[in-house]
């Protein structure tokens, strides 16, 4: 039997990256230095420079205020963006502004957090050219979303989200499931998808969609500086016509070493441009799989029932809610369910121990999942009605934050008036 659960509308699970004003566009990679009066707004910073929207921001937390900032720029140069903290008043701010402005670069952001709620103020600030005004206290998210939104246009809703899917450990079937999922974004949302491969060496995407490339992930990954949506088209290979194939070569031929930015051209270039990514995350950790996990805007952990799988999802779990705190946690689907005469935990259990119940609980098919692997196909294909191609709808919609539009109920007027005109 297949089981899922369902987030109630309006929680704050729902509220996920992509979802109109809740988005926050990452910060590019710029140098902000803040200059705080009180110890909370320090702490607020610190706390978003680790946020994954800020990994490749360049973050210094000092105290002292407006002060502080204009005597440390006398002899060094301003970095793109300061954030000055004050407790003063209207004239007093606006005087400590013109002595910065004196020792500042024309090009540099500033962000003021005040802690008077004052429209007048506020409009002296904006016409002296200054970004951005908040009133503290300030939350993470709130410094985060300062620093995004003055290299992001507010209007501008972002074109792509990214959905990582990885396994707790190896053989849990986390690439069958990362591949159906992005086929059911596309065939069933109507949205255009591309699967990216990440496994260089042993990749089974382009086996699960019977196709063979001749370029794919590789191509860009060690000719970064080549990367831009121009040229990552002309890798993708079309599966469907809204799916797309980012496929990796499935060669041992060389050595598959990467520095933790490696991916970061590919992934920002198919953010750019595509509607949802969804990335076949190996079972490996190293600081780039670390690094595209903590940037993705939603996670799947694939696991089986049994003991190893528990640790090593709870492991990764919940190292990403400590990375990630200000994002919806890391979602987790039991697979391979009901192995005959395999001792299994209960996902009961499973859930306790997780603190979360998983979004979808997947059986162990084998005929099912053989003949679609051996045939190319999705299990969509292969079977269109059965439950767990209804399960890997489930999960699209869950990941995407998208529904699918609800069918009308069938009315009974139509045939009566049918009958009536047929007399």
């Amino acid at each position: 039997m297949i089981t899922y659960q369902q987030q109630p509308p309006g929680s704050p699970e729902t509220l996920v990256a992509g979802d109109g004003d809740d988005y926050i566009a990452p910060a590019p990679r710029v140098s902000v230095q803040a200059f705080c009066e009180t110890a909370e707004t320090a702490a607020a910073v610190q706390a978003a420079a680790g946020d994954r929207r800020m990994i490749k921001a360049h973050v210094r937390v000092q105290m002292g205020g407006m002060a502080a900032a204009t005597e440390a720029y006398r002899n060094s140069p301003t970095p793109n963006v300061i954030m000055l903290e004050t407790e003063s008043r209207g004239d007093a701010i606006l005087a400590s502004l013109d002595e910065l402005a004196e020792v500042c670069d024309a090009a540099t952001r500033v962000i003021v957090i005040g802690h008077y709620n004052d429209i007048t103020l506020y409009r002296e600030l904006v016409r002296r050219g200054i970004s951005e005004y908040l009133i503290g206290p300030v939350n993470p998210i709130d410094v985060v979303r300062a620093v995004s939104t003055l290299f992001h246009a507010p209007s501008a809703k972002p074109v792509g989200r990214i959905v990582a899917v990885v396994g707790a450990k190896g053989g849990v079937g986390a690439s069958t499931i990362a591949h159906n999922v992005a086929w059911a974004v596309a065939r069933d949302l109507k949205l255009d998808a591309v699967i990216t491969d990440l496994d260089l060496a042993f990749g089974t995407a382009s086996l699960d969609y019977n196709q063979d490339p001749p370029q794919g992930i590789a191509d860009a990954v060690f000719s970064p500086e080549r990367v831009d949506t121009a040229y990552i088209d002309r890798l993708l290979s079309k599966c469907t016509d809204h799916l797309s194939l980012l496929a990796a070569p499935a060669t041992i031929d060389r050595v598959y070493d990467f520095t933790p930015e490696s991916f970061d051209p590919v992934i920002d270039a198919l953010r750019a441009t595509v509607p949802c990514v969804v990335l076949d995350v190996p079972h490996l950790w190293s600081a780039w799989t670390k690094r595209v996990l903590v940037g993705a805007d939603d996670i799947l952990v694939v696991a089986t029932p049994d003991l190893a799988s528990l640790r090593n999802a709870k492991n990764i779990i919940d190292m990403l809610k400590g990375a990630r705190p200000n994002d919806r946690r890391p979602l987790y689907c039991l697979n391979q369910v009901g192995v005959p005469k395999r001792p299994e935990i209960k996902p009961p259990d499973f859930a306790k121990a997780l603190e979360d119940e998983p979004v979808a609980i997947i059986p162990f098919e084998p005929q099912l999942f053989g003949t679609a692997a051996n045939n190319g196909q999705m299990i969509a294909e292969v079977a269109s009605t059965h439950r767990i191609a209804e399960s890997f709808r489930h999960l699209a919609q869950l990941l995407t934050g998208r529904s699918e539009s609800k069918k009308a109920r069938p009315s009974r007027l139509p045939p009566l008036i049918g009958k009536l005109f047929a007399r």
